[in-house]
């Protein structure tokens, strides 16, 4: 074949391999699930979303929050947030167009009123429009309600362990019974008809991910050892909740969640998420 037609043929090929590519790519795009995460600027959530982005073949993530400027100094830009107060309803329905899936990482935050003197526990108090029925509730509600309207499939909600104790002392801090206005959000959301996938935390806390070992119960039965992990790193925390939109054995769970100590974990932590999320009930 004289060289001018081989030329031809190869530029042809070439370019049916560009568009071919292009044709993959938008299969891609079209393929992923569109997430919105809410209190995407937090502690947990900013982690979230840091992982939700590293993910970029299953999921396009759209980070809602208050505040701009928290959001640009945490991520560098706003690109990918939509901003909003979950107590307006108007401004969830907008953000929610179009997603799949919804995740809650909203919670009302109490503040320490002052120092305590020497000896005196410290008292707390919830900012005005922040008190745990408004966000907890009825903040939530809106969020499930802007959900089912939108369609979405599926939503993880991280809530917290202690909630079968009205008398926790969370519930104490500002009068405000946080865990008690959790789980009547968390029984509007199972009453809703929306996959769920409703995840009791335990403490929180700021370790490295990938060093212990997760433990699942139910009924805060994982609070009754003392001697036991009643904590969670956020950031397994937070792998744990973009595992949950991954796994089918995730969906219609409420379980509660901690991670083993790191000395009582093996060595290397090679967590089946599949296996995890089977081993979860749907009842609270």
């Amino acid at each position: 074949m004289p060289t001018l037609q081989l030329s031809t043929v190869n530029y042809q090929l070439s370019t049916i391999n560009c568009q071919l590519s292009t044709v993959n790519y938008q299969l891609q795009i079209m393929s992923r699930k569109k997430v919105l995460l809410t209190g995407a600027t937090g502690r947990t959530g900013s982690l979230v979303l840091e992982k939700l982005r590293q993910h970029t073949a299953e999921f396009e993530s759209i980070g809602f929050a208050r505040s701009e400027s928290k959001a640009k100094e945490i991520f560098g830009s706003t690109e990918g947030f939509m901003f909003g107060d979950i107590k307006d309803k108007s401004t969830i329905d907008n953000a929610i167009v179009g997603c799949e899936a919804l995740i809650i990482l909203t919670s009302a935050i109490p503040q320490m009123k002052a120092p305590p003197a020497p000896g005196q526990r410290p008292e707390f108090h919830y900012p005005p429009g922040g008190m745990p029925e408004e966000v907890d509730y009825y903040g939530q509600k809106n969020q499930i309600d802007a959900a089912k309207k939108a369609g979405v499939k599926q939503v993880v909600l991280v809530g917290s362990m202690g909630g079968t104790n009205p008398h926790h002392p969370l519930n104490k801090m500002g009068n405000g019974n946080i865990l008690i206005w959790k789980r009547k959000a968390e029984e509007y959301l199972i009453d809703s008809g929306i996959d769920y996938t409703i995840i009791h935390a335990g403490g929180l806390v700021d370790e490295p991910s990938g060093e212990r070992e997760f433990v699942v119960d139910k009924g805060d039965r994982l609070l009754a050892n003392a001697d036991a992990s009643r904590s969670i790193p956020r950031a397994d925390l937070a792998e744990l909740v973009v595992r949950a939109l991954m796994e089918p054995h995730a969906k219609n769970k409420v379980f509660d969640v901690v991670c083993k100590l790191k000395e009582d974990s093996p060595a290397k932590v090679d967590t089946d998420f599949a296996a995890l999320f089977a081993a979860t009930t749907s009842e609270l």
